[in-house]
């Protein structure tokens, strides 16, 4: 193992990385000795990477390719996990790739090999792999390897991270910006919302609905949940609801933020889970 390696690897052992958690992956790779006239071809192009996509178990949402003169392409298949990209240069046999996923599903292994049989590469080469945006329970934690081996990962999906934390709870903030309901501040329509927003989540309210006493222009409220609580601030001026989830056991920390945003009819929402241990 040479310096650099070793440097790496003292910096990122198996059991901190793991404790870890990534909001993306990012890879890069080099394809060499390509067919020319398939680099050339940008509907071709497309078609291998939208193939890619599909059967790495992305959930492909757009493509757009262009077809520069005299030769070369750029391209982006946008998934729903993040996006696929290709440079090619034709004149040198050569496309370079980027795969981003922001979830688990994912298979690089796969979709690399798509790729390569697609334009005719003779050699292909991982040049990075990048954990983006690392979060941690205080915040971002920026100063974090970037490259990683096969025994140092973050975890791209919370119920990994919770699992292989022994964690006991997790909770979650979650803000939802110009919300449009026009029942925003009204007692018996938010009751309603707990109790769906329990249900959407496998939960069950547990205990009386209670209002909390708070100033002008903002309706507190908590709901009891069997082994948690979801508690609400709104702050009725500025059409912002402030959200906050714990549940003595594991729940989906996307899916709340997105049932909350939808059901709220908010325009965007911010999201901060924490595992608790």
């Amino acid at each position: 193992m040479d310096s650099e390696a070793k440097s790496l690897k003292g910096r990122c052992p198996k059991e901190n990385c793991v404790g870890g958690f990534a909001l993306g992956r990012h890879m890069t790779v080099e394809f060499y000795d390509c067919d020319p006239k398939a680099l050339a071809d940008a509907a071709l192009v497309e078609k291998v990477f939208v193939r890619a996509a599909k059967e790495s178990g992305a959930t492909v949402i757009d493509a757009n390719f262009h077809e520069f003169k005299p030769q070369g392409v750029s391209g982006v298949v946008v998934i729903s996990e993040s996006h696929f990209a290709v440079h090619a240069w034709p004149e040198h046999d050569y496309a370079a790739v980027d795969l981003f996923t922001c979830g688990d599903k994912v298979n690089f292994d796969i979709a690399i090999e798509v790729i390569a049989k697609g334009i005719g590469s003779g050699q292909w080469i991982v040049s990075s792999v990048m954990n983006r945006g690392i979060v941690g329970n205080n915040g971002f934690e920026r100063l974090v390897p970037v490259i990683e081996g096969r025994d140092c990962r973050f975890s791209l999906s919370w119920k990994e991270r919770f699992e292989s934390s022994r964690a006991h709870a997790l909770s979650a903030s979650i803000d939802i910006y110009e919300c449009r309901v026009s029942w925003l501040g009204e007692s018996s329509r938010l009751r309603e919302f707990a109790r769906d927003f329990a249900a959407k989540l496998g939960l069950e309210v547990s205990g009386e609905w209670r209002e909390e006493p708070a100033e002008a222009g903002v309706f507190a409220w908590s709901c009891p949940l069997a082994g948690g609580m979801l508690s609400g601030r709104i702050d009725l001026e500025r059409q912002v609801a402030y959200l906050d989830l714990f549940v003595s056991g594991y729940f989906d920390p996307r899916q709340a933020a997105e049932f909350a945003i939808s059901a709220l009819e908010g325009s965007y929402y911010r999201l901060q889970p924490h595992v608790r241990q």
